[in-house]
């Protein structure tokens, strides 16, 4: 077992191999004891192909943490988001004495389990290797074993990224708004899934159930009674690459066909289902001699609840239609939270990126430029976005990618749009939005109903006599200012109703014989009652006018 000063030592020693001794020396902590130099990269490369390297030379935390961030388009630059994802997950196998072990803690004897394991691995990776089988009643499985003391190294490794983090982020308080400790945490959660193998099978239980209505869509079964958290026992699955396009037409198939059946296939993964195959790179999607695709590794998945499909269907939607405003809308809907100060230049932005993909797609160009514009949009004005959305974005630009490979008249926009209606029409009338609906409309009459019932019971309180105000000393005084004025305009008011009525009442008995002076009293005091109203007009002008200021 390595321990962490060993590893701190064999991490500072790739950084500085690679030309980043001044990072070791700011960020590991006691460096100096590690008796580390700074020294210049053996070759002319790139800073990003540096990065690359070193990380696959690290191992299967960092690599695995590599391709994580690799979705991350809104975060990093592209250069280095292209070399991480060439990130190779191949290493040398491990001899099968050392996998032997692993297989008995679940096959206790194996030859009361297999008539034959073949020792030398079909394929190798930093956390596991498959080897071919073939179980006592005659199946050929595939066994998808983990490398031994592996746990205890990623755990080794995530303390330290975890610690690295944690430094860097105290040392540059700039980099705080990308959340690196909660990315790290996130990922730490993820890495642990992908360990426990259990978990990897139950994904492919899950796909499987999903996809079983789709033609030419094949999920491995999972044999449980061979399988446990280091070993998963699943059907063997013989293929070429689905990237292959030679190898596809060898086998008397039709690239294009392959591309429709992909193409439909994660569409109904995404937005009807919610539950995804996270990682559809060429190695993990192989073409059958029946015209099947065949999804392998299930260790990444997106899931996503009905409310967020929603939302990404609108977001998609609205980037097909050049709609600013609804890819705005439908961001705030899943919590990306853009400043106000920021709102104006992004819809700027984003309505350049949408118009030059516009423009542009007379020349077939494929929508994974609106969808990098739209994360280069992200990351340039520093907005965090959800794992979600950049892991389904990653996944979209994938299959685009394959899409074109196998056809190069392959044109997403015109792919997508027609599945994105009829998802949106079929979402609206689903049963959980009319279920939405209903509720909404019954919280609705119920509060109208309740409001004779509350109002009977403020009357009853108040006749009752048991209403209680509490007022701050502070307050008193100026309430009681307010209701003196109040109640002086209220009386002046009063009695100029009161004169007003009355002049005219004498007025009207005008032909009576009354004494003089009455009518010239009736007249004074219309006279008074206009000049009074007209103070109080002018007063509530005034008072207006200094609130305003």
């Amino acid at each position: 077992m390595v321990t962490r000063f060993q590893r701190y030592r064999q991490i500072a020693d790739v950084l500085v191999k690679y030309g980043f001794g001044i990072l070791v020396e700011e960020v590991i902590p006691g460096a100096e004891r590690l008796r580390i130099f700074r020294k210049p990269p053996e070759e002319k490369r790139s800073v990003y192909e540096r990065i690359r390297l070193a990380i696959e030379e690290l191992g299967p935390t960092y690599i695995k943490f590599g391709q994580i961030m690799s979705t991350r388009r809104e975060l990093l630059p592209p250069e280095l988001i292209e070399e991480l994802q060439r990130l190779q997950d191949r290493v040398a196998p491990v001899p099968f004495e050392d996998i032997r072990p692993v297989i008995m803690k679940y096959c206790k004897n194996l030859d009361e389990c297999f008539v034959i394991i073949e020792e030398e691995p079909v394929a190798a990776a930093s956390l596991s290797q498959v080897h071919r089988a073939v179980t006592k009643d005659g199946r050929i499985v595939a066994l998808k074993v983990q490398r031994p003391g592996i746990v205890d190294l990623i755990e080794t490794d995530l303390l330290i990224l975890q610690s690295l983090v944690t430094r860097v982020e105290s040392m540059f308080p700039d980099l705080r708004v990308y959340n690196l400790q909660g990315m790290v945490e996130e990922f730490s959660a993820q890495i642990r899934r992908e360990l426990d193998f259990t978990q990897d099978g139950m994904n492919a239980e899950r796909l499987k159930r999903n996809m079983q209505d789709v033609p030419c869509v094949k999920i491995p079964g999972i044999y449980w009674n061979l399988s446990g958290p280091c070993l998963l026992a699943m059907d063997y699955v013989e293929g070429v690459r689905i990237d292959d396009v030679e190898a596809i037409r060898s086998l008397g198939l039709f690239p294009e066909e392959v591309a429709d059946i992909g193409f439909s296939a994660y569409v109904k993964q995404i937005f009807s289902d919610g539950f995804f195959h996270g990682d559809p790179h060429p190695g993990n999607l192989l073409v059958t001699d029946q015209g099947e695709i065949a999804f392998l590794d299930y260790g990444i998945v997106g899931v996503l609840r009905p409310e967020r499909r929603r939302v990404f269907v609108d977001l998609l939607l609205a980037m097909t239609r050049t709609d600013v405003a609804g890819v705005v809308t439908a961001l705030g809907k899943i919590d990306v939270h853009i400043s106000p100060a920021d709102l104006d230049a992004v819809k700027d932005d984003l309505y350049l990126v949408l118009l030059d993909y516009q423009e542009m797609k007379l020349e077939r160009v494929n929508f994974a430029v609106a969808i990098r514009g739209l994360t280069d949009t992200l990351r340039r004005y520093h907005i965090r976005v959800p794992s979600t959305l950049m892991l389904m974005m990653k996944v979209i630009v994938m299959v685009m990618d394959i899409g074109t490979r196998l056809d190069p008249s392959f044109n997403f926009d015109q792919r997508i749009r027609p599945y994105l209606l009829e998802i949106a029409a079929q979402q609206r009338l689903s049963p959980d939005n009319v279920t939405d609906a209903v509720r909404s409309i019954v919280d609705a009459a119920e509060g109208l109903l309740a409001i004779p019932g509350n109002v009977n019971e403020t009357l009853k309180t108040l006749s009752e006599g048991t209403v209680t105000l509490e007022l701050e000393n502070r307050d008193l005084n100026d309430i009681v200012g307010v209701i003196d004025r109040t109640s002086d305009k209220i009386l002046m008011g009063v009695v100029v109703g009161a004169i007003v009525v009355g002049s005219s009442l004498v007025l009207r008995i005008a032909d009576l014989p009354l004494p003089g002076y009455v009518s010239v009293l009736a007249t004074a005091g219309y006279v008074f009652a206009v000049l009074v109203g007209f103070y109080a007009v002018y007063n509530v002008l005034r008072h207006s006018r200094g609130l305003r200021r």
